[in-house]
C-alpha cells in the first residue's frame, strides 16, 4: 500500500533524509519511530505530497507521490504535527468545510460528515465552537478531517503528542479501531505508541534508516543469545553450577533472586533446563522466556548497534 524507495530529501548541505527505503502493507498500522530531528515529520510531508523528494521514489496505493500527487492526495488522509483547525467554527461546520476542500461530492458530504463525527467519537461537541473544546477532542476533530474523504491511507504526525494519559489511550483506541479498512503510518519518538498501537516499525535516525519491519521480526533478528528465566524455592547456589554443565548452556547468571540461562540460537534448551530443576528438587516456580522487546531494539540501533 505504501512504497518508499531510497527517498532522500536535501535542505541545502543539510541531508534531512537519506536513502530511504520501506513498505507498510494494506490494512496495517506501521509506526516511523525515532528521536527528535530523526526525519520523521519530513518524511511524512514527502509522503503526502507537502514537501518534494530530492531523489527517490515513492508510491501510496498505485500511485506516485512525484507523478501523481493528485491522485495521491484523493486517497491519503493527513494528520500533521500542528492540526490546523479554526477556532471560531463549530466542529460541524469546520468538518464540512474540510469535506468540500477535499471535494468529497455535495450529495455525499452529509453522509461522509456523519461517519467522521461517530468514527472520531465527536457527537457530544459537535456544535461546539473548535476554541472551546478540550485538547483531546481537538485531536479527535484532526483524525475527523483526515478521514472525511474515507481515504485508504491516513497519515499521522504525533497523534498524541501533548494528550494527558487519559486522552492518549482514548486516541491510541480510536487508531486501534480504524486498522484493516485504513492503511495508517504514524510517526512518533515514544516507544509505547509502537508497542501498544502498531503492527511494525520503521526505525529511523539522522535520517537515515536503521530497522524496519513487524515487530516479532524486527526483534528476532537482533536476537544474539536464546534466554529463559527461572524462579526457583530453593537451590540457587547449586542451580548455578549445576546449569552450566547442561551441553550447550552458555552462560548462568543470577539477579534479584532470578536465574537466566543463555545459550546460542538453534537449539531449544528450555526442555533440558526444566527437567534438571524437576529432578534436583529445586521447587521450580517459573521458566519464561525472555526475548528481546522493542525498547531493548531501538535503544540498540539508535545508539549504533547495527542493522540486522
Amino acid at each position: 500500500m505504501i512504497e518508499v524507495e531510497h527517498l532522500t530529501k536535501k535542505y541545502g548541505d543539510l541531508i534531512a533524509v537519506r536513502d530511504l527505503s520501506f513498505k507498510v502493507a494494506k490494512g496495517k498500522i506501521w509506526g516511523l519511530l525515532g528521536p527528535n530531528a530523526a526525519g520523521k515529520t519530513t518524511t511524512m510531508r514527502v509522503l503526502t505530497g507537502y514537501l518534494p523528494a530530492t531523489e527517490g521514489k515513492a508510491t501510496v496505493a498505485g500511485f506516485d507521490v512525484f507523478a501523481q500527487p493528485n491522485e495521491v492526495k484523493r486517497v491519503i488522509g493527513y494528520l500533521p504535527e500542528v492540526v490546523p483547525l479554526y477556532p471560531e467554527m463549530t466542529v460541524s461546520d469546520y468538518l464540512s468545510f474540510v469535506a468540500a476542500l477535499k471535494q468529497v461530492p455535495a450529495a455525499k458530504r452529509k453522509p461522509a460528515l456523519e461517519r467522521a463525527i461517530s468514527v472520531s467519537n465527536l457527537a457530544s461537541v459537535k456544535g461546539r465552537l473548535i476554541k472551546n473544546i478540550s485538547r483531546g477532542f481537538k485531536q479527535r476533530v484532526g483524525i475527523a478531517q483526515s478521514l472525511i474523504h474515507n481515504p485508504d491511507v491516513l497519515v499521522l504526525d504525533e497523534p498524541t503528542i501533548g494528550l494527558d494519559p487519559a486522552q492518549i489511550k482514548e486516541i491510541r483506541e480510536l487508531i486501534k479501531s480504524l486498522k484493516g479498512e485504513h492503511t495508517i503510518i504514524l510517526s512518533t519518538h515514544h516507544l509505547a505508541e509502537v508497542t501498544q498501537t502498531c503492527d511494525g516499525v520503521v526505525i529511523i535516525n539522522e535520517g537515515g534508516l536503521m530497522a524496519s519491519g513487524s515487530l516479532e521480526e524486527l526483534t528476532a533478528s537482533f536476537r544474539e543469545k536464546d534466554r529463559v528465566i527461572l524462579r526457583l524455592r530453593r537451590g540457587h547456589e547449586d542451580a548455578l553450577t549445576a546449569l552450566r554443565t547442561i551441553p550447550g548452556v552458555e552462560k548462568v547468571t543470577r539477579h534479584n533472586g532470578e536465574l537466566a540461562v543463555e545459550w546460542n540460537p538453534g537449539k531449544d534448551l528450555r526442555e533440558n533446563v526444566s527437567r534438571m530443576a524437576v529432578e534436583k528438587e529445586w521447587g521450580l516456580l517459573e521458566l519464561r522466556t525472555a526475548a528481546m522487546n522493542i525498547e531493548d531494539l531501538y535503544l540498540r540501533v539508535v545508539s549504533g548497534g547495527g542493522e540486522p
